[in-house]
């Protein structure tokens, strides 16, 4: 006769809930756990934080004053070595072959008339030009140049830049410029076409007046 199947004795209540504790440690180990366990899930990544909330860049003072940063020849430094180029260009940051990352780029963009009753802010968000301002606004910390690829990348500054260095440092006046962008938003409630960004230009008009700078 065949002798009946061993059975493992049971634990005691007390040892039962402590095995038990053990066992649902274990599982909490394989996601969202203390972090002790090299294949956890990573802890929550905190960006740092701006000084708006919500708010928008100006579409005007970008196009007419940051635009033309981004697409001029200018001085690049790399290895010691100083050559010419521009931001926009095929290899660095153009939007059909560049190499810069996210930052994406159409040198051909046209100025948008802002006055011209066509141009509402759905037409305008279509443009090439508006690709530019997004993709730039992107790179930002709204409210906080220290903090903004945009700035940071062309002074090499807390990050490294592929581009090279671009402005040798804060007082350069191109990176004056886009400092004075990212620090001035529009009010908050108020999108990127705000009638505020005149107070940007001297005197206050986005069509013909001079960019303010810090």
């Amino acid at each position: 006769m065949t002798p009946p199947p061993s059975r493992r004795p049971l634990l005691p209540a007390p040892y039962a809930a402590v095995a038990t504790a053990v066992v649902m440690v274990g599982l909490a180990s394989c996601g969202g756990g203390d972090g002790t366990n090299p294949f956890d899930n990573a802890a929550t990544v905190s960006n740092p934080a701006g000084t708006t909330n919500g708010q928008k860049l100006s579409f005007a003072y970008f196009q007419r004053c940051v635009m033309p940063i981004l697409n001029a020849q200018l001085p690049v430094t790399i290895n010691g070595v100083t050559s010419i180029n521009s931001c926009a260009a095929s290899g660095c940051h153009d939007n059909a072959n560049g190499t810069g990352g996210a930052l994406r780029l159409t040198a051909s963009a046209t100025l948008i008339d802002l006055a011209a009753p066509a141009n509402t802010p759905d037409a305008i968000r279509a443009t090439a030009m508006y690709r530019n301002f997004y993709s730039s606004q992107g790179e930002t910390l709204i409210g906080a140049p220290v903090s903004s690829r945009l700035l940071n990348k062309p002074l090499v500054r807390t990050v490294l830049h592929g581009g090279g260095l671009i402005f040798a440092d804060e007082n350069d006046a191109n990176a004056r410029i886009i400092r004075y962008w990212i620090t001035r938003p529009m009010p908050a409630g108020q999108d990127e076409f705000s009638g505020a960004a005149a107070n940007l230009f001297t005197p206050a008009d986005i069509s013909t007046g001079a960019c303010n700078t810090d």
